[in-house]
C-alpha cells in the first residue's frame, strides 16, 4: 500500500514505492544478493535510481596480495557489479552480460569499507556502456572503470533472488 503523502511516495530516484521501476530496483537487489558469488564477500547492493547503483563491500585481509592490499580482481568485482547493475536498471526483461571491461588503479585498497557507485552513460537498445568507481572510507577515489554490456537471452524473470519467492 501507497503511503498518503506524496512526500513519502517515492524512493530511490524518484522510483514510486510499490512502481514498477521501484518493484524492478529491488528485484535487482535480492538477484545480487542471491548470486552464489557473493557469499564469498561481505557486500550489499543499493540501487539508488534508474541508472545508478551503489555496492558496500568490506574489504578484509583474506583477500589481499603478497603486498598486503586488496588484489586487482575485488577491484574489478566491486567496480563491474557495480556498473552492470547500474545499466541493468534500464533492462527490465533481460539478464545484462559483461562484454568488456576497463580498470584503473589509483590507490591501494587496504582493509575496511569500500563504496563503489555506478552511473549509466549510454545505450538503450542492445549495448550499455557505464562506468563506475570506488571510494575508500577516507572520501578519495581508489579506482575507477568502464563497462560494456549487452542483453542477454536469458530472462530476469527466470532467475532464482530476481523473481519474488
Amino acid at each position: 500500500m501507497l503511503p498518503e503523502s506524496s512526500d513519502t511516495a517515492y524512493e530511490n530516484g524518484g522510483a514510486e514505492i510499490g512502481s514498477g521501476a521501484a518493484l524492478h530496483h529491488r528485484a535487482l537487489e535480492r538477484l545480487y544478493a542471491a548470486a552464489p558469488v557473493n557469499a564469498l564477500f561481505p557486500s550489499r547492493l543499493e540501487i539508488v535510481g534508474e541508472g545508478r547503483s551503489r555496492l558496500h563491500f568490506t574489504i578484509e585481509p583474506a583477500v589481499f596480495h603478497a603486498a598486503g592490499a586488496a588484489h586487482g580482481t575485488i577491484y574489478f568485482k566491486m567496480l563491474d557489479d557495480a556498473a552492470f547493475y547500474a545499466a541493468n536498471t534500464l533492462v527490465t526483461d533481460r539478464f545484462l552480460l559483461t562484454t568488456s571491461f576497463n580498470l584503473h588503479f589509483t590507490k591501494p585498497v587496504r582493509a575496511g569499507e569500500i563504496v563503489a557507485e555506478g552511473r549509466w552513460i549510454s545505450g538503450r537498445k542492445r549495448v550499455f556502456v557505464a562506468e563506475s568507481r570506488l571510494i575508500d572510507a577516507d572520501g578519495d577515489e581508489v579506482g575507477r572503470g568502464t563497462g560494456t554490456f549487452m542483453r542477454s537471452r536469458i530472462p530476469l524473470s527466470g532467475l532464482d533472488g530476481y523473481r519474488q519467492a
